[in-house]
């Protein structure tokens, strides 16, 4: 049997009760995140709702709910904007290998759940599933350190999450999930080059909506290459370079990936690695007192130079940017949304903070986000230089996870954003409970996320 068709039969033969306690748990968790940075992006940033408008123009038999903008479309065009809109920010949980797994799968399962009348138990099945299929193809990349991806890894990875997610609610059979998989093969592709601009938040939002789209195809009979992980043409041999480890693939099940090793919950709504000069920028604030006594500003950290941002062009190419994050954290003791407006950004004690700043990019630390690390002096006035090191943000792999109480305020604060307390409770309630919901429930919750009147369509 190739490993194309060993993977599908475990794909397939994967069920909610063969989900250990600690997936279900990590999985509600994930969906409460996932809904609630979506929710922010609709407010925060302009272009979900520039994707909302051109979907809406578009058409579409209305069945599943845009988030956030009052109506339905099709399943693939509101997983496309929900996709989007969850990865917008940049705030959703981050995974090792580096990946975005929740905007590529959950906006999928919620839009085909919401359409299709299907229970949340089998909504969060194939979530797990998704983000399951999506971390092992990383796993087998060999791309453990940034430095060595190419392509953007949600555009390369995200596709395939979604096509497996969208099949296990659609009851694809082996065959026709790998079918649906050659389908979506064709379909790869994202670019590192267009961080910190709109069309980044959409490299999650295509993977999400072109997987989906191939697993409603392979449903009606459409084929596709039916061994892309074995072909010498095929989608391994194609993206990913003689590292690959296809066999690896073949771990996919208990205790799944997104218990074991998990996932880092963000606590800030910026590219991974500036977390880590958050957290520095952060010790030392509390220890400078007035920010106008900072003359110097050293960083020390991996190779990755796609966040060199020394003047970022706006407050969304700041998300990206050693320089500015750091910038915020020892200036304002804090990064939250507003901290990537483009007023924070030109504001004149920002400008200045950022003309001080000496970035050391060293190719001997590693770019794992799991071994990496980052050194801070601050040099003050008079001479006195300040000094950190930081190993890794709270909730780090490796370190206590982040507490429940702790994670509920940024749901909350995101929520908030966009509807009355009793709304957003509702939402809390609903969403991190996700499996335990009937279909009438999970349409329901999506008609409190549509934020409309809440009426039935």
């Amino acid at each position: 049997m190739t490993v194309t068709a060993e993977l599908a039969e475990k794909i397939v033969a994967t069920g909610y009760d063969d989900l250990p306690k600690a997936a279900i748990a990590a999985a509600r968790r994930l969906v409460l995140d996932g809904v609630a940075v979506a929710v922010a992006g609709t407010v925060q940033e302009e272009a979900p709702g520039i994707l909302a408008a051109h979907v809406r123009e578009l058409g579409g038999n209305p069945t599943s709910s845009v988030i956030g903008f009052g109506f339905k479309t099709s399943p693939v065009n509101a997983a496309y904007v929900n996709g989007s809109a969850m990865h917008v920010l940049d705030f959703e949980p981050m995974w090792q290998p580096a990946n975005h797994q929740v905007s590529t799968s959950l906006p999928a399962v919620l839009a085909l759940a919401e359409a299709r009348c299907l229970p949340g138990r089998e909504a969060l099945t194939a979530m797990v599933k998704g983000i399951e299929t999506m971390g092992w193809i990383r796993a087998a990349s060999g791309q453990h350190d940034i430095k060595q991806t190419h392509y953007h890894p949600p555009g390369l990875v995200g596709p395939m999450g979604a096509a497996v997610a969208a099949g296990h609610l659609l009851g694809l059979d082996a065959m026709q999930l790998r079918n649906a998989l050659g389908t979506t093969s064709s379909r790869i592709g994202s670019i590192l080059g267009n961080v910190g601009t709109m069309s980044k938040s959409t490299n999650c939002g295509l993977a999400v909506a072109m997987g989906l789209d191939a697993a409603l195809l392979a449903s009606r009979g459409f084929t596709g290459n039916t061994e892309t992980f074995d072909d010498p043409r095929g989608y391994v041999a194609t993206f990913f370079d003689k590292d690959f480890d296809t066999q690896e693939l073949l771990n996919y099940g208990p205790p799944f990936r997104v218990a074991d090793p998990g996932y880092a919950i963000k606590m800030f709504p910026s590219q991974f690695g500036t977390h880590f000069v958050i957290t520095a920028g952060l010790e030392l604030h509390g220890k400078i007192g007035d920010a106008s006594r900072i003359e110097r500003v050293h960083l020390k950290t991996p190779m990755m130079a796609y966040i060199d941002r020394p003047k970022p062009a706006d407050g969304l190419d700041g998300k990206f940017s050693w320089q500015y994050t750091s910038a915020c954290a020892l200036l304002d003791g804090k990064v939250v949304i507003s901290s990537f407006t483009d007023e924070r950004r030109f504001s004149p004690d920002m400008e200045a903070m950022l003309g001080k700043y000496d970035l050391e990019m060293r190719d001997d630390i590693p770019g794992r986000f799991d071994q990496m690390y980052v050194e801070m002096r601050v040099t003050l006035e008079g001479g006195e230089a300040l000094e950190t090191r930081c190993t890794g943000p709270r909730g780090i792999w490796g370190t206590p996870p982040i507490p429940e109480a702790d994670h509920l305020v940024k749901v909350r604060d995101c929520l908030a954003l966009r509807f009355e307390e009793e709304t957003a409770e509702r939402i809390v309630d609903l969403a991190g409970r996700l499996d335990e919901l009937s279909a009438d429930e999970v349409a329901g919750l999506m008609d409190l996320l549509r934020g409309d009147s809440g009426h039935r369509q």
